[in-house]
């Protein structure tokens, strides 16, 4: 894994999350790919067109009660358990935001939204399977672009926490 320099932002549109991840000096291997407008799972589209583990890309799903927000990650390969998220955060319940909400309050397009760099951000956790990789995969900020990075740099550029939350 190569931290990005000067010069190497050409294979990619900048990003608020490549921004943050740039600004903080972490090393991460921004890894763009083509995207197939008709996919419907932009979780494993990622995995599959990176050759990747789906075990070790994690999806960006934004959870809302009342009017308390979350950003959770699990596995591409894996469903949110939304009660198991509502009790990790002390809500009574959890339900998926609607995807327009999401955009709005991330400024990243659904396929797109990464933990890093929303425009209002939100508690974060990151499922507990990550503490057993030395690197995960998230969203770069669009649709066709993941960034590869360690889940400690992830949690501490999010300020989140390991969670049990895979279903």
């Amino acid at each position: 894994m190569a931290r990005k320099h000067p010069g190497a932002r050409a294979a990619h549109a900048a990003t608020a999350a490549l921004a943050v991840l740039d600004a903080a000096g972490v090393t991460y291997t921004a890894l763009p790919y083509r995207h197939d407008p008709r996919a419907v799972s932009f979780g494993a589209e990622a995995a599959r067109e990176l050759g990747r583990d789906p075990a070790c890309v994690f999806k960006t799903i934004m959870v809302v009660h009342d009017k308390n927000w979350a950003t959770v990650m699990v596995p591409v390969s894996a469903a949110v358990d939304l009660k198991a998220t509502a009790r990790e955060l002390g809500w009574k319940k959890a339900r998926l935001a609607a995807p327009s909400a999401a955009e709005t309050r991330t400024g990243y397009v659904v396929g797109g939204i990464s933990p890093l760099g929303q425009k209002v951000p939100s508690p974060a956790l990151l499922d507990h399977s990550a503490r057993e990789l030395v690197t995960v995969l998230v969203s770069g900020g669009r649709r066709g672009l993941d960034v590869e990075l360690s889940p400690a740099d992830l949690l501490r550029l999010t300020d989140g926490r390991y969670a049990p939350l895979a279903a």
